[in-house]
């Protein structure tokens, strides 16, 4: 597949930072990367902005249960790489685990860079509302480059890196079932690592097996600004992106007398169903997302709607575009979360 170097920085998130991606609801008014997080209690700024990563006791646990070094889940190449687990044995999980699922080119845990604010806010916000580190979790699934957003697409690596946090989280705090907050890219990996079943990936050795359904272990899915119809930038300059493929990519297909057509194998293969993300359902959006652009609407229809979804908190002016739909709305997620209700 050829490749388009010429792309801009903000050209290439424009197409890449959504394959997670990128409603009625109105307006509200550098530490050296560690594989460990400190084991002395933090005050919530601190614990909320750490890029230290896990801590000791998640870390030894994922390389116990064969989690590490396999899927790389703890990104100690990246300062704040990844974030969450218990302090110790001892430690608690009495909130619901909150699984957090960033965007193309973004990380787990923001340092600063343009685009990369991670989910800094979402976590600190969670915090002060009683949550604790051993309740919140993220890991980094890409490169965290913005000069590699092209390249990146819904690969077979992408999908069983979230897939297998979400597995992890989830047996490690013994939790009946965890929440999951996604963000651009983020929401269409974590859609079909919900999903499960069979995928192709021809660059990574065709078709594999994800698992079963983890819909049962999922009681709220949160989409933030996500493409779940493909993007009209795509359209706009085809598929000579892998992050715009017509395989796996956000490429949403031609307009024609019968509908839309070509779109995505991908994206049709999560289009086939509905309601399988979670017990509850919800997208948060902007129809002046910079991002996804076009108001949002891709052939007639809002892009980062969640087919079958409970409900959507939908913005209409700034500062609420695509980043800051994720950054200036941990209220609404948590509100979501906790409580299954839109403020």
């Amino acid at each position: 597949m050829r490749l388009r170097h010429s792309l801009s920085w903000m050209g290439a998130l424009v197409l890449g930072s959504l394959v997670s991606g990128c409603g009625p609801e109105q307006d509200a008014p550098e530490a050296s990367p560690s594989a460990t997080m400190p084991q002395a209690t933090a005050t919530t700024e601190q614990a909320a902005v750490s890029t230290a990563g896990v801590t000791s006791h998640f870390n030894d646990w994922l390389k116990a249960n064969g989690y590490e070094p396999a899927y790389n889940l703890v990104r100690a190449d990246l300062s704040g790489g990844s974030y969450g687990g218990k302090a110790s044995a001892s430690d608690t999980v009495v909130n619901q685990p909150v699984i957090f699922i960033h965007g193309n080119s973004d990380k787990a845990i923001g340092t600063g860079s343009a685009g990369q604010s991670g989910w800094n806010a979402s976590i600190e916000y969670f915090l002060s509302k009683g949550y604790k580190t051993s309740e919140l979790y993220a890991t980094t699934w890409g490169p965290a480059s913005a000069a590699m957003s092209a390249y990146q697409y819904h690969s077979k690596t992408n999908v069983m890196k979230v897939r297998k946090f979400i597995e992890a989280v989830k047996a490690y705090t013994g939790a009946a079932k965890v929440d999951i907050i996604a963000h651009s890219m983020g929401v269409t990996l974590a859609r079909k690592a919900i999903l499960g079943g069979y995928a192709t990936d021809a660059l990574e050795g065709g078709q594999y097996y994800i698992g079963a359904p983890l819909t049962s272990s999922v009681d709220t899915f949160v989409g933030i600004a996500g493409a779940n119809l493909g993007l009209t930038s795509c359209y706009q300059t085809g598929t000579t992106t892998y992050t715009c493929g017509n395989t796996n990519g956000l490429y949403p297909g031609y307009l024609t007398a019968f509908g839309v057509s070509g779109r995505s194998a991908y994206l049709d293969d999560l289009l086939a169903q509905k309601g399988f993300e979670g017990a509850y359902r919800y997208s948060i959006w902007s129809t002046v997302d910079e991002i996804v652009g076009y108001g949002g609407v891709v052939y007639g229809s809002y892009t980062s709607q969640i087919p079958g979804q409970t409900g959507e908190k939908r913005y209409s002016s700034t500062p609420y575009g695509h980043f800051n739909s994720k950054d200036l709305t941990g209220a609404v997620q948590w509100s979501m979360v906790k409580n299954h209700t839109i403020p």
